[in-house]
């Protein structure tokens, strides 16, 4: 009696799916798909302008240079970018299209990742946004009789970048810690606010705001010198509103339920 042998299957490994740099693209997409995020994205830049414009008219001639430009433009574009990261981090959530996303990545975490890169690039973009204004309205004044000097100290350039990045994974982390777009904008801009109405209230909270209202830890980044203690701070003040709720909302995105 003869027996034959089966052949030996050969596994594969599982594949991961696309690379982090194709996930990252078509996130990169996502930002813009959206109604919400168009206007959100063209409100940025508009914003942006419009600041210079008014620096245009209300700065003496002499003062009309590109860092008097640049710098201002940051502030308003500052604020729109949390809500940038919330909604990418959002979406899925409030589209209902996290059942499709988590079934074509099972991986969540390289998903969650695409996204943080996704808005750290349109953050860095936004730093570009306000080069580019600031040039064209230190063209203008050069040209309508203002001072029009380009001296721009270099070290402001890499603290732009901080304080642009910081601000736009300060709202994804409260996007991923609540996964609703609406809670998520409200919580995020109503705690500051009430920091800061309680510390300035409260004598005994003085000291640590200090450290806490990123507020003031941020402020020093719109200069060119930034001392060490001001960059603890800012270190400090980011490990709580930033790092917690980025820690905190990927175990739970990686752990909630998906309907």
């Amino acid at each position: 009696m003869t027996t034959t042998t089966a052949p030996a299957v050969t596994r594969r490994p599982v594949a991961d799916g696309p690379s982090l740099a194709r996930l990252t693209g078509v996130e990169l997409r996502k930002l813009a798909d959206t109604r919400a995020g168009r206007w959100l994205l063209a409100t940025i830049g508009l914003i942006a302008a419009a600041i210079v414009t008014v620096q245009l008219f209300v700065l003496d001639d002499a003062e009309q240079t590109f860092t008097a430009f640049f710098v201002p433009s940051l502030l308003p574009v500052g604020l729109l970018l949390p809500v940038l990261g919330i909604l990418s981090i959002c979406a899925e959530w409030s589209q209902r299209t996290a059942l499709t996303t988590f079934a074509l990545v099972p991986r969540r975490e390289r998903v969650v990742v695409a996204k943080l890169v996704a808005v750290v690039l349109a953050a860095l973009a936004s730093v570009g946004v306000s080069l580019a204004v600031a040039a064209v309205g230190t063209l203008l004044a050069g040209a309508t009789g203002g001072a029009g000097d380009w001296n721009l100290d270099w070290q402001l350039l890499p603290h732009a970048a901080v304080l642009q990045v910081a601000n736009v994974l300060m709202g994804a982390g409260f996007g991923l810690l609540l996964l609703n777009t609406p809670l998520a904008i409200v919580t995020y801009l109503l705690l500051p606010t009430v920091w800061s109405i309680l510390s300035a209230m409260v004598r005994a909270l003085h000291r640590p705001a200090g450290w806490l209202d990123t507020s003031v830890t941020m402020e020093p980044l719109l200069g060119a010198e930034v001392t060490a203690g001001q960059w603890g701070r800012l270190a400090v003040s980011l490990l709580v509103w930033m790092v917690v709720p980025l820690a905190a909302g990927l175990v739970r995105t990686l752990r909630r339920e998906v309907s």
